[in-house]
């Protein structure tokens, strides 16, 4: 082998040694995120399962509907303005939030 062949096969060495420590340090650190990306796959798995079983929620939905009429109601009365006032700012927003030149 060459100098040079030696040279980068040493520093590959290193480099890999060096990735090594790295992943090992970012998964002594990450391990304080588990519960949090746990919660997160638990409800993304609950919104999944809700995708397929569209009945579920229509269902509970029409039940509020009979059971507490004015509660629903006033939830989409609520809903409704929020999504109005979200719509207007979004064309307010953007003006303000430009960078200036």
């Amino acid at each position: 082998m060459s100098p040079r062949q030696v040279e980068l096969a040493l520093k590959k060495q290193r480099l890999q040694m060096r990735s090594t420590a790295l992943r090992e340090d970012f998964s002594t650190y990450a391990a304080g995120w588990k519960p949090v990306f746990t919660l997160a796959d638990r409800g993304y798995s609950g919104l999944r399962w809700l995708r397929r079983h569209p009945v579920v929620p229509v269902a509970a939905g029409v039940a509020l509907l009979v059971a507490r009429p004015r509660m629903v109601l006033r939830w989409a009365q609520r809903g409704f303005f929020a999504w109005q006032t979200l719509r207007r700012l979004r064309g307010v927003l953007p003006l303000t939030l430009r960078p200036i030149r």
